[in-house]
């Protein structure tokens, strides 16, 4: 690869990793092709980038991103996994993909510049996703108006019931 080459390609992941919620370093050494394209076609179809990196290339890329912290972390091969939309979908691939798998493995994350070890990607992966957890807000909101609603409809009708119920016993006295 050509040094203008290269630059570009620094370039383009910098930019990728500015963008980014969550990055993510696995070591994927001991895996098969067919195995990495399975772990590539679900996290793209999730809208995670995920790219083998040589260490060089990745060390210049995260300079002035949040992912900076990742910096002491790339030894050895490498793999990038970045979402620059719901960090959970992302953590959980990856963390699920390490259960069926011995050799792959998550180093570490980045999540908003804080540094994530494998414990943490594992409870982010535990998480519900961003659309339930938007449908249970939403679901609160819903539920407090409603609420109202019922009980300020419930005072004219317990007051109707008592003019009924004295209507009646009038009629019958």
């Amino acid at each position: 690869m050509k040094l203008e080459e290269k630059k570009q390609l620094v370039d383009e992941i910098h930019a990728t990793l500015a963008n980014s919620s969550i990055v993510v370093l696995t070591n994927f050494k001991g895996i098969d092709v067919k195995t990495m394209s399975d772990l590539r076609g679900k996290l793209k179809s999730s809208n995670v980038y995920y790219k083998v990196l040589k260490n060089t290339l990745l060390y210049r890329a995260v300079e002035g991103t949040h992912a900076i912290g990742l910096k002491s972390f790339l030894i050895g091969p490498n793999a990038i996994a970045v979402s620059s939309g719901d960090p959970v979908s992302a953590a959980k691939i990856l963390y699920d993909f390490t259960q069926g798998q011995k050799n792959f493995e998550i180093r570490v994350g980045a999540l908003n510049g804080k540094i994530l070890n494998f414990e943490d990607i594992k409870e982010l992966s535990s998480l519900p996703s961003r659309e339930v957890l938007l449908s249970k807000v939403l679901s609160a909101m819903i539920g407090v108006p409603t609420a109202l609603v019922m009980a300020l409809n419930d005072v004219p009708r317990r007051l109707i019931n008592v003019l009924v119920a004295i209507k009646k016993a009038k009629e019958e006295a």
